[in-house]
């Protein structure tokens, strides 16, 4: 069993501070700092160029992805780091849509985060060939899979209400229909267990800031299905993704496999940081991880619930159907959320009307999730979100 003590240990926490909104920016690792000085000092500032080959630098897209691999269920050599989320969205969509040229319809849900939405928009005009992005309600999905869909392109768990999609299930219904799959992993990578080889999956994306705790801007990763590793072409057909990018040959030959949808240059001090990151999820076992985030979220939904009945409960309440987050509704949600980081409670809010708490075991205890409960009630109670300060917007929400 993990000794989720040790783990909480392994992190720089803020005095006074209850942590809620590490589904948004993980906290940092306190080997980070001393991994980046490294990297910094005995890496680029010894090894200068050299260090490409004498530090690694670039096998590390290669080596942090199969680490991440593990927490996603994936075979080892299918996930690959850099770039942005935003860039791997656009690479697994456009990969998917060549592999179905028949096809044009791009099927997501109103739940899904609206960068991805933005990316299959731009890809659409980028290739003016009629596709058709299809968004249903996230209960609608099942039924709009038809054989129309080339590719669905969805997010595991919702990032405002935390809800849960049956990863498995869907990707199964896909695969009858003929189309193929698209996870966007953000809020579940690192906050639950995901098998995407058990399920099927054939692309997979993801961030590594949130739960993973790589540090803000930390790069992302994209996992394509062995099956499609050598016929998925990438659209965005950079240097390094080059079978061999220092022949410097003037046209474009794709490198093998995963190798294919590296992009840009690797982002080496990031990765210092993520690679920091990543040696705590080592000791992790994914499903002592997962019924505690249950036994964390059940608490604070009881005692927010009994304490706050101008709350309402935005989460699925079955925990088997939602993520590591909980949200609840109320329509001076932004105020109140800022009433309680004046208070030590962070979390954030989502437009219109969500309060969002996530619930990271790694560094969260019970003591913890009752301290905040009780300050939710005060602020709640008391009207203190009812400041003209706490009303006033700020550029991150």
């Amino acid at each position: 069993m993990t000794d989720f003590d040790a783990t909480r240990a392994l992190f720089h926490l803020p005095e006074g501070v209850i942590y809620l909104d590490g589904n948004s920016l993980g906290p940092l690792p306190r080997a980070a700092t001393a991994r980046m000085q490294r990297a910094m000092q005995d890496e680029w500032g010894e090894m200068l160029i050299t260090g490409w080959n004498r530090a690694g630098w670039m096998a590390q897209p290669r080596a942090l992805g199969d680490r991440i691999g593990r927490l996603i269920g994936a075979a080892p050599g299918s996930v690959v780091l850099g770039d942005t989320l935003s860039v791997k969205v656009y690479q697994a969509l456009a990969a998917a849509l060549a592999l179905r040229p028949d096809r044009r319809v791009i099927l997501s849900d109103s739940g899904n985060f609206p960068s991805d939405l933005y990316m299959a928009e731009g890809l659409i005009r980028a290739l003016d060939r009629g596709h058709e992005l299809r968004v249903v309600a996230p209960e609608e999905v099942a039924e709009a899979i038809t054989d129309e869909v080339a590719v669905t392109l969805l997010t595991e768990v919702d990032y405002r209400t935390g809800r849960l999609h049956d990863m498995a299930g869907l990707t199964a219904r896909a695969h009858a229909a003929g189309a193929l799959t698209i996870w966007d992993l953000a809020h579940s990578a690192g906050a639950l267990p995901v098998d995407v080889a058990g399920a099927g999956a054939d692309f997979a994306v993801g961030c590594t800031y949130k739960y993973l705790n790589g540090g803000p801007g930390a790069p992302a990763f994209i996992h394509v299905a062995p099956r499609h590793a050598d016929a998925a072409f990438p659209a965005l057909s950079g240097w390094l993704g080059h079978d061999a990018p220092f022949a410097f040959e003037q046209a474009y030959r794709p490198g093998a496999g995963i190798e294919r949808m590296r992009v840009g240059t690797p982002p080496v001090l990031a990765m210092a940081a993520l690679e920091a990151a990543l040696d705590i999820w080592d000791g992790v076992d994914m499903g002592a991880l997962r019924a505690r985030s249950i036994a964390l979220s059940e608490m604070f939904i009881a005692g927010v619930e009994a304490a706050c009945p101008m709350l309402t409960l935005a989460s699925p309440r079955d925990p088997a159907r939602r993520g590591s987050q909980v949200s609840f509704r109320f329509g001076h949600g932004y105020a109140a959320m800022q009433a309680l980081i004046a208070r030590g409670v962070i979390g954030d809010f989502r437009a219109p009307d969500i309060m969002r708490f996530g619930f990271t075991p790694l560094y969260l205890r019970e003591s913890d999730v009752q301290a905040a409960i009780r300050t939710v009630a005060q602020v709640m109670q008391e009207n203190l979100w009812d400041d003209p300060a706490h009303h006033r917007r700020h550029a991150v929400t």
